[in-house]
């Protein structure tokens, strides 16, 4: 898909960015576990957490390709970059789609700016992806929503000032997803970040399990005012949830194929470079076809969003091919390399340690085969 000349210009900075800034970093940062503070300033700048706010509240509201192709960015330095961004910006989506104007006049100049970054509250220890079997609970009171519950797996809880809090403030309705709202909570009284969770990748960004012990929030903190929507509004945040998950997959595909490809030109074995024997070739062929492919998928749910058609069924798509792709190709990306595709001195074992959130991340890719499957009967085929 073409981009116009001002899109273009942003992603080539954001690519500029990631080779200046990100690559001689990553290394050192990934292998510390360190919360990358000065690259996370460095987005704040670009405007990178903005992408999704439209004006007034925001300065450059992108297109959906473009967003993907930033994210595609950011993920081939280094994935967790993407994740630092990725719940903020489906929080804003969220906000500016089914938010009253003082819940959009409160929050999205601040999030524009990355001043407040904000990150969805959905998986429960003990629920995974079947978000309607949650026990969070938000009780309406005379002040506002006593909420009581636990939340895991939240990428940048300790540094997200506001959070999208999936909860039950029906806890009776049938069907259960009708007793299900979004409120827009910030870190006050009664919450609290409960357990650091320990990740095989996707380091430097913090991932939590966070608690909300009779927190007190607002009774104008539920998401549009109205009560039993959140089920519908997060399903449709995560459309562009799950375009983003596949966009990082696509960037840690593409920096596993890159470096592949470069290695196995510089690399000689029985007096030729590697990628002239045909099991090196054959790969690099794979890899380069897998990786082409994930990208249009995940170009074409980002249009479908775009032109306003419901794109569950492409989202899911995109995800579900995008993920596994990198996985195959961070794969094969250690096979190329050989024996230092497995050391730590590369990049390509971080891809291999990477690539699997993203089969597991914004609902399991088996989760993600149910969604295909419903809309590919409901739509008769596709």
């Amino acid at each position: 898909m073409q981009l116009s000349e001002e899109e273009a210009s942003i992603v080539a900075t954001v690519r500029a960015f990631v080779d200046r800034d990100v690559k001689p970093v990553v290394h050192d940062l990934e292998r510390s576990n360190t919360y990358p503070a000065e690259l996370i300033d460095k987005m704040k700048r670009l405007g990178i957490y903005g992408l999704a706010i439209p004006e007034p509240f925001g300065e450059v509201k992108v297109s959906t390709p473009c967003y993907a192709m930033i994210t595609e960015e950011l993920s081939r330095g280094w994935m967790s970059l993407a994740g630092a961004m990725g719940g903020h910006t489906v929080v804003a989506k969220l906000i500016d789609l089914y938010g009253t104007e003082q819940q959009k006049e409160h929050y999205l100049p601040q999030m524009a700016t990355g001043e407040l970054r904000a990150t969805m509250a959905l998986t429960e220890p003990g629920g995974g992806s079947d978000l309607q079997a949650m026990r969070t609970v938000a009780v309406r009171t005379a002040d506002g929503y006593v909420v009581n519950g636990t939340k895991t797996w939240i990428s940048n809880a300790r540094h997200a000032g506001l959070f999208a809090l999936l909860c039950k403030t029906d806890p009776k309705a049938s069907p259960a997803h009708k007793g299900i709202s979004i409120l827009l909570v910030e870190k006050v009284d009664g919450f609290s970040v409960s357990k650091d969770l320990g990740k095989l990748g996707y380091k430097g960004v913090e991932s939590c399990e966070i608690s909300f012990d009779d927190v007190l929030a607002p009774t104008d903190s539920l998401l549009g005012g109205i009560e039993g929507d959140g089920f519908a509004q997060m399903m449709k945040g995560l459309e562009i949830g799950r375009i983003q998950v596949a966009a990082r997959a696509t960037g840690v595909a593409r920096a596993a194929f890159e470096d592949s490809l470069n290695y196995a030109q510089e690399r000689e074995s029985f007096g030729k470079p590697i990628w002239r024997h045909q099991s090196v070739g054959n790969l690099l062929a794979d890899m380069a076809t897998r990786l082409s492919a994930a990208r249009q998928l995940v170009l074409h749910a980002a249009h479908r969003l775009d032109s306003g058609e419901r794109c569950d069924l492409e989202a899911g798509m995109a995800k579900l091919f995008a993920s596994e792709a990198a996985m195959e190709i961070a794969l094969s990306a250690i096979r190329v390399h050989g024996g230092y595709g497995y050391s730590t001195e590369f990049d390509v074992e971080r891809y291999f340690r990477d690539a699997p959130l993203m089969i597991v991340g914004e609902g399991t890719n088996e989760i993600q085969r149910n969604v295909i499957v419903q809309q590919l009967v409901a739509r008769g085929g596709i």
